[in-house]
């Protein structure tokens, strides 16, 4: 393969001679892949999660409060945080007031692992100006905005951003989509400015920020600084919330929920007529839209919403879908965005809130052979940055020696592939490339796991190499 310029210029047989190429590499044997990206990733909230308290082995509240009684002996932050519990099995609930016995003095902050809602103590509900519940829970709306407001933590350095692009890259990584909630099209610029490097990125808006990039005449597709890195993204909407924080809007209530309570089926975060104006909106202005769907009522409306208004998209998780709605991706063009490791983080409460559904949750394979578009993400932090993680759990639905999940929604190993890439093996192409010691079509899926990258290329540019 001969690169030129950034890009495959072209390729050729075995022992030909090239003329004029400064640098030869030889791959002895190797594998030559596609680099791959995640298409879904929280990049600010994965960089600060690698640096806050880990909750994500806590098993019940107790376990939780045990762990920050302890971080708050050794750390010294104004504002404690803590990242990664799941209560949707626990035995007993969060209890504000435990949290307030174990805490009283300073602000504490928990992050679920999805998320969609927070821990907090009555000092940091002060801080935070939100009001939590008495379980100490603040969910979705309210607690996404109060994202702004929680500053005390130690911050993360421009350094902390380049080595968490830099660990991207030894895993294959070449382009991520992120979503974060944050002015990403300035926040980028001024990340490459500093060095982050490692990277293509696509830089989203929220609909707060849907009429400054109106303004700015930025479109889906737009370089945003002139290394070409940087592209302008996609409108992200979220519609409703999670499965693990019991949001995700769906039609049937759930377990333990007084059906007639306003959300026993979930929350509904935006309604279709808010949709269809922010849509509407976006792409008379030639951006493109990535919306958040995971229950299956959620999954409905944006799928109603897509055809009403004839325009392409994307869903983002798209993890419960009514068996009458599969058939529409494929038919609308539509793109389902993702995170196949999910499953294996929530195939247990899967289990529990969506009894009697699960056959088409999380289904990859209906999905794929609806004609459903799939592209492969992390959704990071929620599953770590590692795209060998997805395809594993796509082709495989097990993971830790379990039992497959629902292995009839297992996907081929080349179908995973082509969904965590955004280029091909090609003249013209982007030299976008990883090498690999082994074919990961022969491997099985617990070596898919930790299958090392030899190198990664970034239009021509090493990012990662042991070779």
């Amino acid at each position: 393969m001969v690169v030129r310029d950034g890009r495959v210029d072209a390729i050729l047989p075995a022992g030909t001679a090239v003329a004029g190429t400064p640098e030869e590499v030889r791959l002895d044997g190797r594998w030559l892949e596609p680099g791959f990206w995640d298409s879904h990733v929280h990049f600010t909230q994965w960089v600060k999660t690698r640096r806050r308290i880990d909750l994500s082995t806590t098993t019940s509240a107790e376990d939780a409060l045990r762990i920050v009684a302890a971080a708050l002996l050794v750390n010294d932050d104004a504002l404690l945080v803590g990242y990664g519990f799941r209560d949707g099995l626990w035995p007993h609930p969060p209890s504000l007031a435990a949290l307030d016995a174990v805490a009283p003095d300073r602000p504490v902050v928990l992050v679920s692992g999805d998320l969609h809602c927070g821990w907090v103590n009555s000092r940091a509900a002060a801080r935070l100006q939100v009001q939590p519940d008495e379980f100490g829970l603040v969910r979705e709306v309210e607690w996404i905005n109060a994202g702004h407001r929680m500053d005390g933590e130690t911050a993360p350095t421009m350094a902390h951003f380049r080595q968490a692009a830099d660990d991207a890259a030894r895993r294959g990584v070449v382009g991520i989509v992120d979503f974060e909630l944050a002015d990403n099209v300035s926040i980028w610029r001024a990340r490459v400015a500093a060095g982050v490097t490692s990277l293509r990125v696509q830089a989203s808006a929220w609909p707060d920020r849907l009429d400054a990039v109106v303004a700015a005449g930025l479109h889906t597709g737009d370089a945003l600084e002139p290394s070409g890195l940087i592209t302008f993204g996609r409108l992200k909407v979220v519609v409703d919330g999670s499965l693990n924080t019991r949001t995700a809007f769906c039609h049937d209530p759930y377990p333990g929920l007084d059906p007639s309570l306003p959300h026993a089926c979930g929350v509904q975060s935006v309604s279709p007529e808010e949709l269809r104006g922010l849509l509407k909106t976006a792409y008379a202005n030639g951006i493109q839209a990535s919306v958040h769907a995971i229950g299956d009522r959620a999954n409905q409306q944006v799928l109603d919403e897509f055809e009403r208004l004839g325009v392409p998209g994307t869903i983002e998780h798209a993890q419960l879908v009514a068996t009458e709605d599969f058939e529409r991706f494929g038919r609308l063009g539509l793109i389902a965005s993702v995170q196949p490791e999910h499953a294996m983080d929530d195939r247990d409460v899967a289990d529990r809130y969506w009894e009697g559904r699960t056959d088409r949750a999380f289904a990859l394979r209906t999905l794929h052979e609806a004609g459903a578009k799939l592209r492969l993400g992390s959704d990071a932090p929620v599953a770590p940055l590692d795209p060998w993680l997805a395809i594993a759990a796509a082709v495989s639905r097990n993971r830790d020696g379990r039992e497959p999940w629902h292995p009839e929604q297992r996907i081929p190993v080349s179908v995973a592939l082509e969904a965590s890439a955004r280029t091909r093996l090609a003249v013209g192409e982007p030299a976008d490339l990883m090498v690999l010691d082994e074919d990961p079509a022969m491997l099985p899926a617990e070596r898919l796991r930790e299958l090392p990258v030899a190198a990664t290329l970034l239009g021509g540019r090493w990012t990662w190499s042991t070779l």
